[in-house]
């Protein structure tokens, strides 16, 4: 079996359950809640399915929103700081099993400038992870640039992982189904890094590192289109120093957490390169024995599956 690092496997932190009570609108009620336990498990469980799917290292992260859903600024900052000191603890326990990203109150850039750098160089966290937007606020916002100086400074990635959006679009109305999983954060989370790419982010930060999850959200489908028609769009004076695609296979990689199928896999490889697609589970979510079979015997070289399941995320991530 390849040996794997998994980059989008989800916990619970004490005090954040609220928090993750407000994505029950987009699950059945029936099953809500179900994955408690799991999400607050890091021992034999967690560790039993890491073993049997082959994984040497899981990156753990906070099931959200967490604080990005969090109104007020003074106890977003404490308790990013409390979940990130809980999680750190949790990566020492497990002796090398675990990595983590860092939980950060984006509500004040510049102190999730300063807890993602505490993160990385005191806690040894890989990158972070920001739950969509914050209280509506996408980080393409000129207020966001501290953090993206840091984490470039520091080369941490931050994973952007789906979230409602802030308001409920009338293209969902009457369907609750696609306001969620099934839809409507693909389009939420695709749109947040098409803010990034097209407001001209990774001009400002070129050594910036952003991943997205569920095969990069569709979006590696759409580069061929995406450089087309920018070029009729109705842009006013914004200007890129490359092409739209061309970001894709500088500063954005991909997972497949949450999506076990050879098609988009493919595509993903075939559009922004085998170097920057990293296998992911998406635990306690998505079953971690049918990831692991289906990466097996996906449609790949085996330098390629060594690189998806494992040295993409090393070299990335410093594991």
């Amino acid at each position: 079996m390849t040996q794997k690092i998994a980059l989008e496997e989800h916990f619970m932190a004490p005090g954040f359950e609220e928090y993750f009570a407000k994505t029950a609108i987009n699950i059945s009620p029936a099953l809500f809640g179900k994955a408690a336990d799991a999400l607050a498990d890091f021992g034999e469980r967690r560790l039993s399915g890491m073993d049997a799917a082959g994984v040497r290292t899981s990156v753990l992260s906070l099931s959200g929103p967490g604080v990005q859903a969090e109104p007020n600024l003074r106890v977003a900052v404490r308790k990013a700081k409390e979940c990130n000191d809980f999680l750190a603890q949790k990566i020492a326990d497990a002796k090398g099993r675990y990595g983590g990203f860092a939980h950060l109150a984006v509500q004040d850039p510049q102190a999730a400038a300063d807890e993602l750098e505490r993160c990385v160089r005191d806690l040894g966290m890989q990158g972070a992870m920001i739950n969509g937007s914050t209280n509506g606020m996408y980080l393409d916002d000129d207020r966001c640039s501290p953090l993206w100086e840091r984490a470039a400074d520091l080369g941490a990635p931050i994973y952007i992982h789906p979230n409602n959006s802030a308001d409920v679009p009338y293209m969902y109305h009457g369907h609750p189904e696609l306001f969620g999983p099934v839809w409507s954060w693909t389009v939420e989370t695709g749109n947040h890094a098409l803010r990034l790419v097209f407001g001209g982010v990774f001009d400002r930060f070129p050594k910036a590192k952003l991943i997205l999850g569920h095969m990069g959200e569709t979006l590696p489908y759409q580069l061929w289109r995406f450089d087309s028609r920018w070029a009729i769009s109705n842009r006013g004076d914004m200007q890129l120093d490359q092409k739209p695609s061309e970001y894709f296979k500088r500063n954005i990689w991909v997972t497949s957490a949450g999506v076990c199928s050879n098609e988009p896999l493919r595509c993903a490889i075939d559009a922004i390169g085998a170097d920057r697609v990293m296998f992911s589970m998406d635990y306690p979510f998505e079953n971690p024995t049918e990831a692991a079979e289906w990466i097996e015997a996906a449609p790949l070289s085996q330098a390629e599956r060594n690189m998806v399941c494992h040295d993409n995320a090393a070299r990335l991530l410093g594991l």
